[in-house]
């Protein structure tokens, strides 16, 4: 019985020694680089510039660790299958270090045409859900259902209708003044398939859709510490049959709900901050998910 007792333990060590840190720096790092060490020591041998690259590289219980440089990773990233989950022992892990990975995109200056007074407008790429960001953070949506209402915009305030998103600019001042982006990529971070994954320590803004989405059959998923924020429709859903823990998140300035629930999913969320939004509420669910709020059951609306 000691015998079968060492063993075992021998290989849990065998496999928890097997996962690897992979190092990501998108200012000092090369996605030639193997990703082992955090600081470059050699030839090929330091950090990856891109989280993709890592995931890439990335097997069954490995961390990657993302360094803060203050300048946003610019990626829209998909974790899938036994090569982004648990070796069994430990989870497998992004380590965000409070980086941030933005999905907005810059607008041409001759995309805009003018439309009534101070008002103007461009069609993004990507329709439905859309933010428009001055400066990194979202500007004031308004909600308008025919054109007649555009003349209520405000300066600096924005509406998205007939797939065009339309901004009031201040008096004799253009668009092009403004340091104004929009949600260019769809998705933040996809989890799909997956088990046993932890994200932690990211802000995550700027996607079409969501800034996280556990799409299905993702079980022991936990997002810890991130900001999820400015995202088109909301900063994470969590659908099908999966199993995802929220804990201690900042949610907010999401477009349609600050988590969006559907299907089947179970999910748990602790001691999380869901900034409240008349036009956009902190949970939106279908009837059958079944949801708890700091111990408590949620319950669900359509």
């Amino acid at each position: 019985m000691r015998f079968f007792a060492s063993l075992l333990v021998l290989v849990l060590f065998q496999v928890s020694a097997s996962a690897t840190d992979l190092y990501v720096n998108n200012k000092t790092g090369s996605d030639t680089n193997n990703g082992l060490t955090a600081e470059q020591r050699g030839p090929r041998v330091g950090p990856m510039r891109s989280i993709t690259r890592a995931l890439k590289a990335a097997t069954a219980g490995d961390t990657i660790v993302v360094a803060n440089t203050n300048e946003p990773y610019r990626e829209s990233l998909t974790l899938q299958g036994s090569k982004h989950s648990s070796n069994g022992i430990t989870p497998f892990r992004i380590q965000g270090n409070n980086a941030m990975i933005d999905g907005t995109s810059l607008i041409d200056d001759g995309a805009w045409e003018h439309a009534t007074k101070t008002v103007f407008s461009f069609k993004p790429h990507l329709l439905t859900y859309q933010q428009l960001y001055h400066q990194g953070k979202p500007l004031a949506r308004v909600v308008c259902d025919e054109m007649e209402q555009l003349d209520e915009l405000q300066p600096m305030e924005w509406t998205l209708l007939d797939g065009r998103i339309y901004f009031c600019a201040e008096e004799d001042r253009l668009p092009q003044y403004y340091d104004l982006t929009y949600c260019g990529q769809p998705v933040g971070m996809t989890l799909y398939n997956v088990r046993g994954v932890v994200i932690e320590d990211l802000t995550i803004q700027g996607f079409q859709l969501d800034g996280i989405n556990a799409h299905d059959n993702v079980f022991d998923a936990t997002v810890l510490g991130c900001t999820l924020r400015g995202n088109g429709r909301s900063g994470m859903h969590i659908g099908g049959a999966s199993r995802v823990k929220i804990e201690a998140c900042l949610i907010g300035n999401n477009g349609k709900a600050q988590v969006h629930c559907s299907d089947y999913c179970r999910v748990t969320i602790d001691q999380c901050d869901l900034v409240d939004d008349p036009a956009a509420p902190t949970i939106q669910s279908a009837a059958t998910p079944r949801i708890k709020v700091d111990g408590e059951p949620f319950q669900a609306t359509e």
